[in-house]
């Protein structure tokens, strides 16, 4: 936070880890507790008799004798110890005592060296200390303090550990705690997600509307008999907003909301998963009526059996299991709703998906243009947009993308505005962050491509544009650049019409379009090259789509091998013999064949056009679809053809 009269930002400090500190602490007067308390040398062992020659001698200086260790240490003379360097190996000891002695418990020794101090002269007697010993703590403690450390080390190591995770001392349930379930209790207050911040999503938005309205108004529909809905799954691409509606549901719902992730479930402790469902359906029924979000719950609910490198009792099946007797089991949940969210429906469990546990299934799609255009109203909120801008062009301009693709198109356009220096944002930013995202950076190097290169670029992308322009079903080229951008060296943009069915005259139109890069270099330079990897992998997919899914096939005839439930993702077997897979690939072939030699003919037959685009497009770098216009005339449209007439006889008179 920045001081009004000091404009620059206040630095604070780094927090410290108070735990480990102190650990550090203990580990350092651990280490030099065990140094100091050894700082004495050590002694040699001699036995009695020596030690009362080295008196005699004059030798010793001072005698420390232990009483109840019967134990005594010698230190000798400065000016006699050289004397005794062959006992340390040839090298004077500096530090004392020298020497140590063991006596038995019938040593007396005050009379023992009170007689061999009177037989010495007053200034070469030895000095004697006695003493008990009273270091039996400190033995034990030298003992204990390093089992203590590692102790210590394994507590704080976890304590950060448990702040995260939940596992270990010292965090939020500890370790005996591990099996609490991690589920977070929305505040009301701290949400500020409403319906109202959710654009399009229209009937999915209502289905929630409705559950939160029975909450809140449940005498409208109890007194028709009715009953709420025990769950409701929701069900969509990523980015489409299924998190947002969970939001909004927290936000506008009277009633407590626990939210949670489909992996808080999952442990490395056998039985924490179980545990933790338990222990949240527990809490959600002492505050029913309440809501329940699992986000993600594809994490736990997949299909068992499935669970490729498993065995089928493993620890995400037993969760799976627990999951599903909590949601529809002996026991009541009454008051108690579960919202889930998933784009992997295939692959859930059957059981979690029938009726009593997940009642209903609200489908969140990509939006429609008509949805785009209020979801832009949405995050154009807090942008300085131009008066110019045109909300509906950019609808129409980003098929395809989700609510979470737009919110990034409308961040990309404010900074991209900023790198420009502009008061505001407008349209061109929009467009440009819209072919950002689609085709990545742009790179202007000049260095990036030779000129032989950049020549085969523009040809390539011209018959991607030629043939996509005079072809009726194929979607309109919106615009043509051989800027390099990511990894692609020139892209063509298609505005995609807006449709949910596609014939096989608009799939056959596609492929000849993604054929026209393959088939232009061709013609140009007689061999290929490898910038058509990514239209090839689009175009085969959608061949085999064609004859093993849809039934497009003469051969194959009106067969689909599609297997919408996932349950054959791990089966070896494939549901066709050899046979059928060798007719499949000749039809792809023919297929393909076809796409080839229709695309080369198109090129051929409009050859001074389609040098025309390419030249322009070695001029320009970037065409619009009006340059097209210009050069090829007005785009191709479909044929309208008229329905056909229904006999008025039966259809089964013969």
């Amino acid at each position: 936070m920045a001081d009004k009269n000091n404009p620059q930002p206040r630095i604070r400090p780094p927090k410290m880890n108070f735990g480990f500190t102190w650990f550090y602490i203990l580990l350092i007067i651990g280490i030099g507790f065990m140094l100091f308390g050894q700082r004495g040398a050590n002694p040699q062992k001699i036995e009695w008799a020596e030690v009362e020659s080295m008196i005699k001698a004059g030798d010793v200086k001072e005698i420390n004798f232990v009483r109840n260790d019967y134990q005594g240490r010698v230190t000798v003379r400065p000016d006699r110890i050289e004397k005794y360097a062959d006992k340390f190996g040839g090298q004077v000891p500096v530090r004392s005592p020298h020497f140590v002695f063991m006596t038995s418990s019938k040593f007396d020794p005050e009379t023992v060296f009170g007689a061999l101090n009177a037989e010495l002269p007053a200034d070469g007697q030895v000095k004697i200390i006695m003493e008990n010993d009273s270091k039996v703590w400190t033995e034990i403690l030298e003992i204990l303090i390093f089992p203590i450390l590692l102790i210590l080390m394994w507590v704080f190591m976890f304590r950060g550990m448990g702040k995260n995770s939940g596992v270990g001392p010292g965090g939020p349930g500890g370790v005996f705690n591990v099996g609490k379930a991690q589920g977070k209790l929305a505040d009301k207050n701290q949400v500020k997600v409403t319906f109202k911040d959710v654009a399009g999503l229209y009937g999915a938005k209502e289905e929630v509307m409705e559950i939160v309205d029975f909450l809140k108004n449940p005498t409208k529909y109890t007194a028709l008999g009715a009953k709420i809905p025990k769950g409701a799954l929701l069900v969509g691409p990523p980015g489409t907003g299924k998190t947002l509606l969970a939001k909004a549901v927290a936000g506008e719902a009277d009633v407590p909301f626990f939210s949670i992730s489909g992996s808080d479930f999952v442990e490395m402790f056998v039985g924490v998963g179980a545990s933790r469902v338990r222990d949240l359906f527990r809490q959600a029924k002492e505050k029913a009526p309440c809501i329940v979000f699992i986000d993600e719950i594809d994490a736990v609910g997949r299909a068992r059996g499935k669970n490729a490198g498993f065995s089928g009792n493993d620890e995400r099946e037993n969760t799976l299991n627990q999951l599903l007797t909590e949601m529809d089991g002996f026991g009541t949940n009454s008051g108690v709703i579960i919202l889930a969210a998933t784009n992997r429906a295939d692959i859930l469990d059957k059981a979690l998906m029938r009726a009593g546990r997940f009642d209903r299934q609200i489908y969140v799609e990509l939006p429609e243009v008509n949805e785009r255009e209020e979801i832009f109203k949405v995050h154009l909120r807090g942008l300085k947009v131009s008066k110019d801008f045109d909300i509906k062009l950019m609808a129409k301009h980003t098929p395809g993308f989700s609510g979470a693709d737009i919110a990034n198109v409308c961040n990309e356009a404010a900074l991209t505005a900023a790198r420009k220096n502009k008061p505001e944002i407008d349209t061109q930013d929009f467009l440009d962050a819209v072919d950002r995202i689609i085709g990545g950076l742009e790179r202007k190097e000049n260095t990036i491509m030779t000129a032989a290169e950049k020549r085969t670029t523009a040809y390539h992308e011209a018959g991607h544009a030629v043939v996509g322009w005079l072809l009726p079903e194929a979607d309109p080229v919106l615009k043509v650049s051989i800027i390099p951008r990511g990894k692609a060296l020139g892209l063509t943009w298609n505005l995609p019409a807006e449709r949910k069915n596609w014939s096989k005259s608009y799939m056959m139109d596609e492929m000849c379009s993604l054929m026209g890069g393959r088939a232009a270099e061709m013609i140009i330079n007689g061999e290929p090259s490898t910038g058509a990897l990514s239209d090839f992998e689009r175009l085969t997919n959608m061949a085999y789509a064609m004859v093993q899914y849809y039934g497009m096939s003469e051969k194959i005839g009106p067969l689909s091998f599609y297997d919408s439930t996932g349950s054959r993702g791990y089966e070896l077997v494939k549901p066709y013999s050899e046979k059928t897979a060798e007719l499949m690939d000749q039809e792809v072939r023919t297929i393909i064949d076809e796409v080839r030699d229709r695309t080369d003919r198109i090129l051929r037959e409009h050859d001074a056009a389609f040098r025309e685009v390419a030249e322009l497009l070695l001029e320009k770098e970037v065409i619009m679809a009006e340059d097209l216009e210009r050069i090829l005339g007005p785009k191709v449209k479909p044929e309208q053809v008229p329905p056909a007439e229904v006999p008025t006889e039966d259809m089964n008179h013969e």
